[in-house]
């Protein structure tokens, strides 16, 4: 495992370090009927261990789905070209007292042409899960919430 490197920030990027409100993406990736589901670093500050789905703040001008194809590209190997569609759902306000953080967090469905993913640093391990599967895992905190909006995506064929 690779330490999780210090975050500098490169222009035009909000460092997000020390600010109570913060806003982030968090993609559920599905491919016939499962969420793709990256189980976090135990060498990661926040969170170790935790099953989440791809996500990234949202620190700079680009869009959301802009942010969302670079962070699957960076964290899963997923390349624009096997992203089928891309779905915003309901923005959720989570809060984080044990990181003095209030995340402010934008779901994003993901359909994906194929299974293949390949890992960064940041994970430690990933699997496709039904809904079922998923809930039973140690969940990133409110990771719930998001994936349950695409509740009739994950488990559908």
């Amino acid at each position: 495992m690779t330490a999780e490197p210090m975050f500098i920030p490169r222009p035009g990027q909000v460092d997000y370090t020390h600010i109570r409100y913060a806003p982030v993406l968090n993609a559920v990736v599905v491919y016939l009927g499962k969420a793709l589901l990256p189980q976090r670093s135990n060498d990661m500050r926040s969170y170790p261990n935790h099953w989440c789905g791809i996500s990234g703040y949202l620190d700079d001008h680009r869009s959301v789905e802009d942010r969302a194809r670079q962070e699957m590209s960076e964290e899963v190997g997923i390349t624009t070209d096997r992203i089928l569609s891309m779905q915003r759902g309901t923005v959720l306000l989570q809060e984080a007292p044990d990181h003095d953080k209030s995340w402010l967090v934008v779901p994003v469905l993901v359909r994906v042409r194929d299974r293949r993913y390949r890992l960064d640093w940041e994970s430690q391990a990933a699997g496709w899960f039904t809904m079922t599967e998923a809930m039973g895992l140690p969940l990133l905190p409110g990771f719930d919430a998001v994936i349950t909006q695409y509740r009739g995506v994950v488990d559908q064929d």
